[in-house]
């Protein structure tokens, strides 16, 4: 298959802001693709070339991508540096580089989508002394025999900048279309993916199988499941009423949320976004090494503690895990408590359609049975429990257990359906989140997504302003705006977003954001920030909701300020999303009739 194919139709992808012209893209680009190549060219269009909890990255930096276009069109560093700075993109800098070519390639060998694969393996594979030269000459290779065109993909693609604006549930709905001739049969792929988070995979197995197949496939250890996701409800009687008037109540830790597969004495750990961590939690693998299970995948939290008092510790100091260097001394001034709340998986049988109750007695007879792996290691395995847990059948008993719970340092309760099974991937009301901060009007936080940017003035100048945020519709898989925010930053907040969404930035509304407002520069919703307001009102401005409180009206936050907390735990779909935003606003409203006796109408203002 010639690389033009997958070129012509990537730029396509990126000159259109509709969704519905780029799932047909998309759709057209999978018909045309060979069985055989099908995976490839799903992760190809992703931006990457495996599964991101496989942790593969070309590593390929701006300056090193810069000399190898240099080398290959024979203009000097300098010239190719000022055609990036004037054009603000690498893969259109390469573009115009080779279209100046200073000296004409007589001989070019066939550019197919199997060579650039191949070649981009080999550079992601290559590690240590010398590498950074090998790299580049593969990348040589590529553009010595790329047309101009060619060469803006293969460099957008080494550097993490292809912005095609293609999701996950895009592909699902374009893969269903195109092998299925029905966007009925999503759900089929989407159970598939949440099983197993490889679309490469999926596609591969309906291409080749069709859609039984993809429902014969089943999760395997080490391959992570999508986790499943809670609503919220704002006070203990909604939760119960929601859970048929009796159901558990789990302490809601502040920590980090972990998915631990284990066979034999290999212990692997993903994050909340599937990603790797394995090497952050070194006493997590040996006490989970030491559970009298072969075959084991369990779900817990990871919370810092104090040694000491054996007290729970915020979020932020577990983070200081995260570093590449220096783990053995980061394991001992933020150790951890590890506390299991789920078991998906065990000795050869799934667990994730069992019930509630039976998956929590089977997870509590694990328990019982863990031991060090290594009994001279000085990590003490003692850091493994299980997530204390109440059964509830009445609002003042979860109303007490929360209190409870926030006094030993956690953000408050998970009310769980005791029947429910276990929904990978989905979001619903079997896991409830209750905060105390949602007994009040509007106190709870928000974690959005930035879309877009407006230029700083003043003390400002030269840096953003503003954000546009926006929450996620996973109905449609759009984002739609819902509050500019521009409090609550410091100078250093400043500078630093300014850097970090620097690689997002794209050219034109992105295809996935519904916006009424004209931001100065776009993004690729990728980054996700957390957010504090005073209340949600209607707005005409924002799309959040737009028509289903009132005609012609959205929702949006009143007063937002960032509290300063970036959730790169979470990705842009993991966003609070629109139906949240409008139970919170309806409970919101709620609270404000009950507290204004005799007011009925509507009391939400309009507002940005």
């Amino acid at each position: 298959m010639d690389y033009s194919t997958i070129v012509d139709i990537f730029n396509e992808m990126e000159a259109t802001s509709k969704r519905t012209e780029l799932t047909d893209l998309i759709v057209r680009l999978l018909k045309s693709t060979p069985k055989e190549l099908i995976d490839k060219v799903v992760y190809l269009m992703l931006g990457r070339l495996r599964p991101e909890y496989e942790g593969i990255e070309l590593g390929i930096a701006d300056k090193m991508a810069l000399r190898a276009l240099s080398i290959s069109s024979g203009i000097d560093m300098k010239r190719v540096e000022e055609m990036y700075v004037r054009r603000g993109d690498i893969g259109e800098a390469a573009e115009e580089a080779l279209s100046k070519r200073l000296q004409a390639v007589l001989f070019k060998d066939r550019l197919t989508v199997e060579r650039v694969y191949s070649t981009l393996e080999k550079v992601a594979m290559l590690k240590g002394e010398g590498s950074q030269d090998a790299k580049i000459r593969y990348i040589c290779n590529l553009l010595n025999d790329a047309e101009p065109r060619e060469g803006k993909y293969i460099l957008k693609i080494v550097t993490g900048r292809l912005r095609l604006g293609i999701a996950d549930y895009t592909l699902l709905d374009a893969l269903a279309v195109a092998f299925t001739d029905s966007k009925e049969n999503r759900s089929i792929l989407e159970r598939a993916y949440n099983l197993t988070s490889d679309l490469g995979f999926v596609a591969k197995m309906l291409v080749y199988g069709g859609l039984d197949a993809v429902k014969a496939i089943r999760m395997e250890l080490f391959r992570p499941i999508r986790p499943m996701l809670a609503e919220r409800v704002s006070s203990a009687e909604e939760a119960l009423e929601r859970m048929g008037g009796r159901c558990a109540a789990e302490y809601k830790l502040d920590g980090e949320r972990l998915q631990i597969h284990k066979h034999d004495g290999r212990v692997k750990i993903f994050s909340r976004r599937l990603e790797d961590i394995t090497s952050h939690y070194p006493d997590a693998v040996d006490a989970i090494a030491g559970i009298r299970a072969r075959d084991l995948i369990v779900e817990g939290e990871a919370v810092a503690i104090n040694q000491d008092t054996q007290e729970y510790l915020p979020f932020q100091e577990l983070m200081h895990r995260r570093r590449k260097y220096g783990i053995e001394e980061a394991m001992k001034e933020y150790p951890i408590a590890l506390n299991l709340f789920d078991i998906l998986y065990i000795d050869g049988k799934e667990c994730i359609d069992l019930p509630y109750m039976e998956r929590r007695r089977i997870l509590e007879n694990l328990i019982s049975g863990v031991e060090s792996s290594n009994s001279s290691n000085s990590i003490n395995s003692s850091i493994v429990s299980i997530v204390p847990m109440l059964i509830v059948s009445d609002a003042k008993s979860i109303e007490d257990y929360m209190f409870k719970a926030i006094n030993e340092g956690c953000e408050g309760l998970m009310i769980k359906d005791l029947n429910s099974p276990y929904r990978a991937g989905a979001r619903g009301y079997a896991w409830i989140k209750l905060k105390r901060e949602y007994k009040s009007e509007l106190a709870d936080t928000l974690d959005l997504v930035i879309v877009g940017a407006f230029h700083g003035r003043g003390r400002r100048a030269g840096r953003y302003g503003a954000l546009l945020l926006a929450s996620y519709n996973r109905e449609d898989d759009t984002f739609y705006t819902t509050c500019k925010v521009g409090t609550g930053f410091t100078d250093e907040d400043l500078e630093r977003f300014h850097a970090m969404l620097n690689p997002y930035i794209i050219k034109h509304r992105h295809a996935r954001v519904n916006s009424r407002l004209d931001a100065d520069v776009w993004f690729e919703p990728r980054m996700v920030i957390e957010v504090i307001a005073s209340e949600i009102t209607l707005s005409p401005l924002h799309t959040c909701a737009l028509n289903v409180i009132r005609e012609g009206n959205g929702l949006a936050l009143r007063f937002p300020k960032f509290t300063g907390r970036i959730r790169d735990d979470k990705s842009a779909e993991d966003a609070t999303s629109v139906d949240e935003i409008v139970s919170m606003y309806r409970r919101q409203l709620k609270v404000i009739r009950q507290t204004q006796t005799g007011i009925e109408e509507d009391v939400g203002r309009e507002g940005e």
